[in-house]
């Protein structure tokens, strides 16, 4: 019964390969969606990859071992999620997106114990995963993301950070600093003040 919903997702998934792939590498996508199922593990980004990859026109074997690579970034994010106490599919989805970009398990793990009920783990991993495509290097990437959902500001302020980071490059920023300078005014946000409070905390109706 709990792999029921797996088992439906890769039957959905199995659809989509019909008619478009060999058979043989349909085949052996099928195996490798089989195996996700069982571990729990989301199978369109494995689908997504072979449809890719035929559309490119990659050869056949190439295809097979970029769709396996991805089956063990899922793996790895899955377990490293499950250990801060994220199992949802999109959650394991943005982390191999995440690692995909450039970033590491170790990344992924710090970035989801960071996440919580106002800045789900998936969106912190979206927005981590892409602002690595943008040349954000991993320490730097990390760090925005985690001073963001720190500060407590609204989960569309995370959501934002890609356009922020592209807009200070635009204006002559490498990648790093342009990180750098926004992970510095979310962590301002959190300084304290006169009476030891963090700016934007506490009551700001008590004198």
């Amino acid at each position: 019964m709990l792999l029921a919903p797996h088992l439906a997702g890769q039957g959905r998934a199995d659809a989509r390969l019909a008619g478009r792939v060999p058979a043989s590498l349909a085949a052996a996508v099928t195996a490798l969606l089989d195996s996700a199922a069982l571990r729990g593990l989301p199978g369109a980004p494995l689908v997504d990859k072979t449809l890719e990859g035929v559309a490119k026109g990659a050869p056949t074997d190439r295809i097979l071992v970029a769709v396996r690579t991805v089956f063990h970034q899922l793996d790895a994010v899955a377990t490293v999620l499950a250990e801060t106490g994220n199992t949802g599919a999109d959650a394991v989805e943005a982390g191999s997106f995440a690692m995909s970009a450039g970033l590491a398990t170790s990344d992924i793990g710090e970035i989801a114990r960071t996440a919580d009920r106002a800045h789900p783990a998936a969106t912190a991993l979206l927005v981590a995963g892409t602002l690595a495509a943008l040349g954000v290097p991993r320490a730097e990437t990390v760090a925005l993301v985690r001073a963001t959902i720190r500060s407590g500001r609204p989960v569309g302020d995370l959501v934002s950070l890609p356009g922020q980071v592209q807009a200070a490059m635009a204006g002559g920023s490498p990648p790093a600093a342009a990180a750098a300078g926004l992970a510095r005014a979310a962590e301002a946000h959190l300084a304290p003040g006169p009476r030891g409070k963090g700016r934007g905390q506490g009551n700001p109706h008590k004198p």
